[in-house]
């Protein structure tokens, strides 16, 4: 009886300790505030801050932020890209690049855009995060968009830019910022974050930005032009994340710059987000041939978070601890950056569960979808601009005529996404446009004639390709990324390929879309004797073999680049050729075709097009050459940056023996800044500039071209007539740089732009000439088209205040696009008060409304004989 006893005492207690159990194990998962979904974010961040050690904390505080555990952290990789479309992830709709989109002046349309762009960047986060993968671009806080000031066209970055005026690249920004972000409720998860980058003082040149120093800039330069945009993304657009630049501002990295991110950026306009660096910038404090301002990563370190830079892309903040134990930075010091980043993490849902989180309920289905299709088209059309149009040259006739179309451009999908682009699950070219709308595509000939800036086509000898006696590559697939064990896939590849995981598309049947590795070979045995090129493009790593010997090798980490290889060959000889591919990070990809650089014969391109009753040429320049801090050094190009803005003489070459045929040539601009194109408008009969347009490209260039659209884009940038009207690239000074200080006469101005209608402007009027500080008035000007084609006008508002004689020429301050049918008159609008009046004092270094004189012009460019002109006096 007792030993029953005993035993029940037992069972009773064990039953209490496990009650006891689970009655804490509750407790526990609601013991903290911060895993409380009730109470607010801010108060779940200092909660959550207290509970973390140095080592946790200085983990947060990387790009690549390792989980913790034992508090419930997820992994999460803080670097994300979305230029004009999600990047670098896969599949998504390429839009126009952002200098094209700049082009429209139409900040809705950059809303709808970037609405749609955050669309699928959420969905795709949430495939992501269901899969378990939280690796580089695929997390919620998206590192665009660029709004430095594209104050020099050689600078290879400012086909990401929104152009050379502040304010119209403050609305822009603000436009994508919005879109990006979606609304902002103070108890309801954010969209994702847009990041405002590079602060500040920041557009080239590339290929000294890591030790190069911005200095003597002048006050006013320094707020009137190169901080305009910054401020307005973060008092109007609301923006969570600003990327400080590597270059050094007035001795200073940026990133350790006290006056840019504590005096101006924190204190003046009162961000509260998070900054982070530019990726290595850290580094550059310290390491030799840049910065060299600290000694070590400890030191650097520090002194960056001290100066307000919170999140690192790179490995210099793994030294925090040395510093905190050195005394260079309190642990307190570095929470304020912590409880920043932690705090974001909450607005975005990312602490949580998806089901949580009303943002991850977006359809998978809009990634690429036939709506964003549409929306890109959209873009694509209204950001093309018409140069040139003599004797109304265009719009072509869509059947009749035979076409002949040429240039390097002509047919290149790559070209149209730009840079920092997705995967589109298709791409018109210009000539895949032009074959469609020809209502018959067999009057349509094809002609490549030259290339970019070499005097060479390239012809494929894929078919001189066997091996064991199958023509063309043998593909060999594992499913792990060292080629280790027996291939689970074998296969013959019989035409030059283009293999991408994008759009969850295996490179073979039973080939996984991440972690594997592949084998291709072949033996190429050539017809004829010469040089003979491999060419590839590739996102992943890549060893290519000749004849056993390693000829190249790459591994790619921001997406694909291309990659060839030239070698002398002789007719009837053997080359085996071998390229080892295996997945690295993103989507994987590889496309690869041989052939020969055939030398340009003009005679036979002229005897190929000889029938045609038209030429459209697709030139100007490439991605490929113009960018970020590339490894192209070519005739006119160094590092990404250009060292001439002409067109590349072998395409301006092949222009004058077409003019010589009298045939009309249409010439297509694509290029992503300002190209001097005089010597093209000599010999051309209509101008169109196209940029990097994006997947739908092809058939925006067709539609304007065949009248299907009219065009109503505007120059976001000065076209210059040649590189002497160019200050030094290095000089950051204003004056002689943009429309605002550009006294020469250029070859196309800043807002100029043609059209298929006529619009004549009447004679403005205010409804008063004198106003005080703080009220406004309203301008209005007529606007008739005067011809019988229906049309948009892109309708400007520059200001000058009178009496400033060492300021800009006038100011862009508002614009508006006005549909107006042939025939009729609009009567145009604006309201111009305190901040389109803001303009540089001396007298208290900022920009205020000021009493005196201001010159307000509206009209169709900001060239003073197409303006209409009022005065206004300010008491």
């Amino acid at each position: 009886m007792k030993s029953i006893l005993l035993v029940d005492q037992f069972i009773k207690r064990i039953s209490y300790l496990v009650l006891l159990c689970l009655f804490f194990g509750h407790l526990h998962s609601q013991q903290y505030a911060y895993e409380d979904k009730m109470v607010g974010f801010e108060y779940r961040a200092d909660d959550l801050l207290k509970r973390l050690t140095l080592e946790e904390k200085i983990s947060l505080m990387q790009d690549s932020s390792s989980p913790i555990q034992r508090l419930g952290i997820k992994k999460y990789n803080w670097w994300n890209e979305s230029l004009h479309g999600v990047a670098r992830a896969g599949l998504a709709t390429v839009f126009p690049q952002p200098i094209g989109m700049a082009a429209t002046f139409d900040e809705n349309l950059v809303y709808r855009v970037f609405s749609a762009v955050s669309d699928e960047a959420r969905a795709k986060n949430t495939i992501f995060a269901k899969q378990g993968n939280y690796e580089r671009y695929q997390g919620l806080t998206m590192w665009t968009p660029t709004v430095n000031i594209l104050r020099d066209p050689r600078w290879g970055r400012g086909i990401e830019t929104y152009g050379e005026d502040p304010y119209l690249t403050g609305l822009l920004g603000v436009a994508a910022v919005k879109g990006l972000q979606g609304p902002r409720f103070t108890d309801q998860y954010d969209k994702v974050h847009a990041c405002a980058k590079h602060f500040a003082v920041h557009s080239g040149p590339e290929w000294n930005r890591h030790s190069f120093d911005a200095k003597n800039i002048k006050p006013r330069d320094l707020y009137e032009t190169y901080l305009h945009a910054f401020e307005e993304l973060v008092k109007s657009g609301d923006v969570q994340e600003v990327m400080c630049a590597y270059n050094r501002f007035e001795g200073e990295p940026c990133c350790g710059s006290n006056q840019l991110l504590m005096q101006i950026l924190r204190k003046e306009w009162g961000f509260k987000g998070i900054v982070v660096s530019d990726c290595g910038a850290i580094a550059d404090f310290y390491k030799e041939n840049a910065h060299k301002t600290h000694n070590d990563a400890i030191k650097a370190s520090a002194a960056a978070v001290l100066s307000g830079t919170d999140l690192e892309c790179g490995s210099s903040y793994k030294k925090l601890k040395e510093a905190v134990m050195n005394g260079d930075i309190k642990e307190s010091e570095i929470d304020v950056s912590v409880r920043r980043l932690l705090l974001a993490r909450f607005r975005l849902g990312e602490m949580d569960d998806l089901e949580d989180v009303s943002w991850s309920k977006i359809n998978p289905s809009v990634i690429a979808s036939p709506e964003h299709a549409k929306l890109a088209l959209e873009a694509a059309r209204k950001s093309i601009v018409l140069l040139e149009n003599k004797n109304n040259t265009l719009p072509l006739k869509k059947d009749g005529i035979k076409i002949a179309v040429m240039g390097p451009n002509a047919n290149d999908p790559v070209m149209q996404w730009g840079n920092y682009n997705g995967t589109p699950k298709r791409t018109v070219t210009i000539l895949d446009g032009i074959r469609s709308t020809s209502k018959n595509s067999s009057n349509v000939i094809f002609e490549q004639g030259t290339g970019l800036v070499e005097n060479t086509v390239f012809e494929s000898a894929y078919a001189e390709c066997s091996f064991k006696d199958q023509k063309g590559v043998n593909a060999k697939y594992w499913n792990n990324t060292e080629t280790k064990g027996s291939p689970k896939v074998m296969q013959n590849l019989g035409h030059p390929f283009n293999l991408c995981t994008s759009g969850n598309t295996v490179f073979a049947p039973s080939v996984e879309l991440t972690g594997f590795s592949a084998e291709y070979e072949t033996v190429f045995k050539p017809t004829k004797s010469g040089e003979v090129t491999l060419q590839l493009y590739v996102n992943g790593k890549v060893q290519v073999m000749v004849n056993d010997k390693l000829v190249k090798e790459a591994k790619t980490g921001h997406g694909a680049r291309k990659l060839n290889h030239s070698f002398q060959v002789e007719s009837g000889k053997s080359y085996a050729i071998k390229i080892i591919f295996a997945h690295g990070s993103g989507d994987a990809q590889l496309n690869f075709d041989i052939g020969y650089d055939e030398a340009v014969d003009y005679q036979k391109s002229l005897n190929k097009i000889k029938d045609s009753d038209i030429i459209v040429f697709a030139g100007g320049i490439s991605p490929l050459l113009e960018g970020e801090e590339m490894g192209v050094d070519l005739p006119g190009f160094k590092r990404g940056d250009r060292t001439d803005i002409n067109l590349p003489e072998v395409q301006l070459n092949l222009l004058k023996e077409l003019h010589k045929t009298g045939k009309p040539i249409v010439f297509i601009n694509c290029s992503g800044s300002s190209i001097a194109l005089g010597k093209v408008a000599k010999h051309s009969s209509a101008i169109i500039q196209a940029w990097y347009p994006g997947q739908e490209g092809g058939k925006a260039v067709a539609d304007v071209l065949f009248g299907d659209y009219n065009p109503s884009a505007r120059l976001p940038i000065t076209f210059y007539k040649n590189i002497d009207q160019l200050p030094d690239f290095e000089n950051y000074d204003m004056e002689g740089r943009t429309y605002r200080y550009f006294r020469s006469e250029p070859l196309y101005p800043f807002g100029y732009g043609l059209s298929y209608s006529n619009f004549k402007y009447g004679k403005i009027k205010a409804e008063k000439r004198k106003i005080s500080k703080g009220d406004s008035v309203e301008i209005t000007i007529p606007v008739t088209n005067v011809s019988n084609v229906n049309g948009f006008e892109t309708v400007q508002l520059y200001v000058k205040k009178m009496d400033d004689s060492k300021g800009p020429i006038r100011n862009l301050r508002a614009v508006k696009k006005v549909f107006i049918k042939g025939g009729e008159t609009v009567s145009v609008k604006f309201t111009v008060g305190e901040k389109e009046l803001k303009w540089w004092s001396e007298d208290v270094s900022d920009m205020v409304v000021q009493s005196g004189d201001y010159r307000i012009e509206v009209g169709k460019s900001s060239i003073k004989k197409d303006l209409k002109q009022i005065r206004l006096k300010v008491r």
